[in-house]
């Protein structure tokens, strides 16, 4: 890996690490707070933005998606993040209590699988 590279990988890993805690700071404080509301959606987009940021520059200096757990759960955790930002957005439009008090559930689980990709690679380094 060239130094380029490296560097490269190093500004996306700080990406990456910014959207770990916008994005956990977002969970929490919805669950916290007992319901969602706008300063949680404006956490999970900036948490959305950075790791897509971080990812698309991985994706550039790995030349492309490979297949393997980290590239695909990685993938699935960037899907699942925009479709809860986009689910956030319907709920706070609707203005259904219900479903602002229990939009915290699906915030958690997207959180969880979100997680995974991010912490794999210290894994993988382990074995």
């Amino acid at each position: 890996m060239t130094e380029e590279e490296t560097n490269m990988n190093m500004i996306a890993g700080v990406f990456i690490t910014i959207a770990l805690f916008f994005y956990t700071f977002g969970v929490i404080a919805e669950k916290r707070k007992g319901q969602l509301n706008y300063r949680h959606l404006v956490l999970f987009i900036i948490g959305f933005i950075c790791d897509t940021l971080g990812t698309g520059i991985m994706f550039e200096v790995s030349e492309g998606f490979s297949i393997n757990f980290h590239s695909i759960s990685g993938l699935l955790a960037i899907i699942l993040m925009f479709l809860h930002v986009i689910w956030a957005v319907f709920v706070l439009i609707r203005k259904e209590e219900q479903m602002i008090s229990n939009f915290h559930k699906f915030s958690f689980f997207v959180w969880m699988i979100w997680l995974v990709p991010y912490f794999s690679p210290f894994f993988s380094r382990l074995v």
